[in-house]
């Protein structure tokens, strides 16, 4: 199946018992056994749940992957990919990250004896002089949160690789979707969403999914999902997996507005800088349109007054964009990464990954690009 396809039918099956065309919610904690040991092929929700296991067969064929699993947050499949590793063991991770990652990283998982390096992986290289015997797993986003810094995942995997075939590339592709790029057919070994973004597609569930193809591999995370117990539940399942058929269509207007919005600011007497890898001038340019169809919908931009006064002013100012957390619904968001998704990274950080008070990031939604212009403009004024 072509992927357009493969978002409406991909790893489904009509109910057996009924016909329905969508899997029913099965919500049910446990199922009857025949005999002590003999029961149809679930046992408890925990272990597995058939709404569940539709989402995740549809999770695994839009990314390519071969085994798909659903969490109760994209917070819990980055935890259950960190519990595969041991005392001592280290991580290169991207030095652009959600905030929430960052901070499980560091005041979590750093607690039980993991090592962390944050590298800027725009280029390949840096990540070199990090790597040794005890690197596990090399962590990275892309476009990143919240600068729209690319990194090259077909160049990082085969750079890691010849190193140590063993360590494992993981990408949060939680701004791209797999609509825009596939991160297993370019070398990587796991792909993480917060399936509360773009797979969901409605700002109505909280969810996190990862996706693999290495057998061994699935066996291993579907014995910490299970044992862990982080998992989504069969509502959530049954919406995420409603998102899921129709983000094809969602893709293509979210990147649409996203390139209108981007060239807009660009050209704005109060704009200082915009971060979007789909302008030619973008220092990532380059690389974003070798490994991803689109841009996607996803902006950010810099304020000529640095003030966090003239931000608060402007973010107050918006009637069609709303001011909130969260990304990747149908309706525009605007956020301001210093006091929301980023304030868990220490101010120093923050500055000196160029994450400033005049910093506004824009998830760009669905809406009348006219409309979404003039809220700009207003706001802007």
């Amino acid at each position: 199946m072509k992927f357009n396809t493969k978002t409406i039918h991909g790893g489904q099956q009509h109910d057996p018992s009924t016909g329905a065309v969508m899997p029913p919610i099965y919500q049910t904690s446990t199922y009857v056994q025949s005999s002590p040991g003999k029961h149809k092929g679930y046992e408890y929700s925990r272990a597995a749940n058939p709404t569940r296991t539709a989402l995740e067969n549809s999770f695994a064929a839009i990314e390519n992957g071969t085994h798909g699993f659903a969490f109760s947050s994209g917070l819990a499949a980055i935890d259950c990919v960190l519990k595969m590793l041991n005392p001592g063991d280290e991580v290169i991770a991207g030095d652009d990250l959600y905030g929430g990652t960052y901070r499980m990283f560091t005041k979590m998982f750093e607690k039980y004896g993991l090592k962390f390096h944050f590298v800027n992986m725009e280029n390949p290289k840096n990540i070199e002089p990090f790597i040794n015997g005890n690197t596990k797993i090399i962590w990275l986003e892309t476009p990143t949160n919240p600068l729209m810094k690319i990194a090259d995942i077909e160049a990082i995997s085969k750079l890691v690789k010849a190193k140590d075939s063993s360590i494992l590339v993981a990408v949060d592709n939680t701004f791209a979707t797999p609509y825009l790029q596939l991160p297993l057919d370019l070398g990587a070994d796991i792909v993480m969403h917060s399936a509360t973004k773009y797979l969901g597609g409605h700002s109505d569930i909280v969810m996190g999914a990862l996706m693999v193809k290495d057998k061994n591999l699935a066996e291993e995370l579907h014995f910490i999902q299970f044992a862990g117990g982080g998992i989504a539940g069969p509502q959530d399942s049954f919406l995420a997996l409603r998102g899921i058929k129709t983000l094809h269509i969602r893709m293509q207007r979210h990147c649409e507005n996203g390139m209108e919005i981007a060239k807009f600011l660009a050209d704005h007497d109060k704009v200082k800088e915009v971060f979007y890898p789909g302008l030619e001038n973008d220092k990532n340019y380059a690389v974003a349109k070798k490994q991803m169809k689109d841009f996607g919908g996803m902006v950010s931009f810099r304020l000529k007054d640095e003030s966090k006064a003239t931000a608060f002013k402007m973010l107050e100012s918006f009637k069609v964009f709303t001011l909130a957390e969260s990304l990747g619904g149908v309706e525009s968001l605007v956020n301001h990464p210093v006091t929301m998704t980023h304030a868990s990274i220490p101010e120093k950080e923050r500055e000196k990954l160029g994450i400033t008070n005049s910093l506004i990031r824009l998830s760009v939604g669905i809406e009348d690009i006219e409309d979404l212009i003039a809220d700009l403009q207003q706001a802007l004024s």
